[in-house]
């Protein structure tokens, strides 16, 4: 017989990085070093359109996004950056926002003053800033405007718009080897080498290295595995993890969450997104949700409160559990923008919403609110279980209608009294 053994939880490993901060007014978010994992997002309005624009990045906001980048690529949604600032700060929505720069950023930046300076962080693709003897000049004129608005940067790298020359010089490199590596290993080391150089000259020029973030965004899960594994090896700069071209629905879900969830379980990544292509008619908060769910998944942060759902089966024919499952899930989201300031701790909270008395009952203790309604054959009843105990039993047609009510009491009384006592 084998000798059991005390068996360890799995816990994400610790990279170390430099910290930096990315600031608007009175709100510091801390990214890297010992910080919590960020989550970010990006608008798809056309920045030109000011108050769509400020509408977008407020829902991305209460979705839970920590940091909003929006795309500048022209001098008129340069001009609406400021405007646009101005409206989330009347909503007192002080999210930070960062320019997404590509081509003409550095001309944008020089030329447009008050948009230099309301953005909190610049994006610089080094595939995109010029060619030949223009490369170095107008990526210096980027750091130089970050220079004088004091603000961080992210140099961006993505493998489909790499550094064309650079890509050129190591194919030749790799042709003269005895052993030439594969196509894609000289793409790996191109994208690598274009973010480390790139963040160097940077340093050089005058910027602290505490204000520079790297990312590497491919498409494929391997691929962006293989990158910033060796990424993370190479340099002590915060990274910003995600696929690019995630894709939508399913396949974008189920492609992020897997990438990520391996590389930050290495200790991998400092700020997260998820690249959805929205489904039509859904969300852009989607992602938001989807980045914070792999976080809450991994046990690196809690946004909301949780609920334990059983999958269904055939002892579970009816489908009330799936909709009050759905009904205090959705309810949970909709009121935390609120209940973040009102009870704090609130989203330590756990529930369970179960179909039979199979695992409901069990499930239900282990939560600190529990119902377990009645499966296929079962009297018409649902025990509550509340803080591992059978408080009451519900019936009849409102039992949603009055679990909610009861999951409303349990946050006021339990949440409400620790914000009066402290």
């Amino acid at each position: 017989m084998i000798e059991p053994v005390a068996i360890p939880a799995a816990t994400p490993l610790t990279r170390r990085s430099l910290q930096s901060q990315v600031v608007w007014g009175q709100r510091i978010v801390t990214v890297g070093g010992q910080a919590p994992v960020r989550v970010q997002s990006m608008t798809n309005t056309d920045t030109v359109d000011v108050i769509g624009t400020a509408i977008q990045v407020k829902e991305l906001a209460l979705a839970g996004s920590e940091l909003v980048r929006l795309t500048v690529n022209t001098p008129e949604a340069a001009a609406a950056v400021p405007h646009i600032r101005d409206q989330l700060d009347k909503m007192g929505v002080d999210v930070p926002l960062i320019g997404d720069f590509h081509y003409n950023g550095h001309r944008l930046l020089m030329e447009h003053p008050a948009c230099a300076e309301a953005l909190s962080k610049y994006r610089i693709n080094p595939g995109n800033v010029g060619k030949g003897d223009k490369h170095d000049l107008q990526f210096g004129q980027m750091v130089e405007a970050a220079l004088r608005w004091n603000k961080p940067v992210r140099i961006g790298v993505n493998w489909g718009s790499l550094d064309q020359e650079l890509l050129a010089e190591l194919m030749d490199q790799n042709s003269r080897r005895a052993v030439p590596w594969e196509a894609r290993q000289v793409m790996y080391e191109a994208l690598i080498t274009s973010a480390i150089t790139s963040a160097d000259k940077a340093h050089e020029l005058g910027m602290q290295r505490e204000q520079i973030m790297l990312s590497c965004k491919v498409s494929g899960v391997q691929d962006l595995i293989a990158v910033y594994r060796e990424l993370g090896k190479r340099t002590d700069y915060p990274l910003h993890l995600g696929l690019t071209e995630a894709g939508m629905g399913t396949k974008g879900t189920v492609a992020s969450a897997t990438a990520l969830s391996i590389l930050l379980q290495e200790g991998i990544g400092d700020t997260i997104r998820v690249s959805l292509t929205p489904q039509p008619g859904e969300s852009r908060t989607q992602e938001v949700v989807i980045a914070s769910e792999i976080l809450q998944s991994l046990g690196m942060r809690i946004f909301v409160p949780s609920v334990t759902a059983c999958p269904g089966c055939g002892r579970t024919t009816s489908s009330t559990f799936q909709e009050l499952a759905k009904q205090i899930d959705d309810f949970l989201r909709a009121q935390m923008p609120v209940w973040r300031h009102r009870y704090p701790g609130v989203e330590n909270l756990k529930l369970a919403v179960m179909g039979c008395i199979v695992n409901g009952p069990g499930e239900s203790k282990h939560a600190d609110i529990g119902i377990s309604l009645p499966g296929t054959g079962e009297a018409p009843a649902a025990p509550v279980f509340i803080d591992g105990e059978k408080k009451l039993t519900l019936r009849g047609e409102n039992i949603a209608q009055e679990f909610q009510q009861i999951v409303e009491q349990y946050i006021e009384k339990r949440f409400g009294d620790a914000l009066h006592t402290s």
